[in-house]
């Protein structure tokens, strides 16, 4: 079991920038791949990036690719969303979410995912 808390989220103007954190604990974080996903306001959840658990893969959504950069530190216990170069698109609730490395799942679909933290808001004006 892990729980998640994300952190980091608040109102930036278009072109600016935010890191979110995702911060585990209750089990080895290095047992779990990470994903982020986001939704807007009446709108579904959606895949934002992925990241395996050693770091040596990470997938992004096209919609932000080139702009936000996915890490973590499983010495931290703690994964992060550098968002840079912001769009009013990107406003939305920001949500990590985790499952067992050993577990087999498609990364974009939130379905496949175990755990999700509180999430964060994000939002930006233009």
């Amino acid at each position: 079991q892990v729980q998640l808390a994300e952190s980091g989220g608040g109102l930036v103007q278009a072109g600016g920038s935010l890191r979110l954190s995702c911060a585990a604990s209750g089990s080895a974080f290095n047992l779990y791949n990470i994903g982020w996903f986001r939704q807007a306001s009446g709108k579904e959840r959606e895949f934002v990036t992925a990241i395996h658990w050693n770091s040596d893969r990470i997938a992004y959504a096209d919609s932000v690719k080139g702009r936000f950069t996915a890490s973590r530190d499983n010495a931290k216990n703690t994964a992060y969303l550098q968002m840079n170069t912001m769009k009013p698109d990107d406003t939305a609730t920001y949500y990590c979410a985790a499952h067992l490395r050993t577990h087999y799942i498609n990364y974009t679909r939130p379905e496949d995912y175990n755990y999700w933290g509180q999430g964060t808001q994000v939002t930006v004006s233009s």
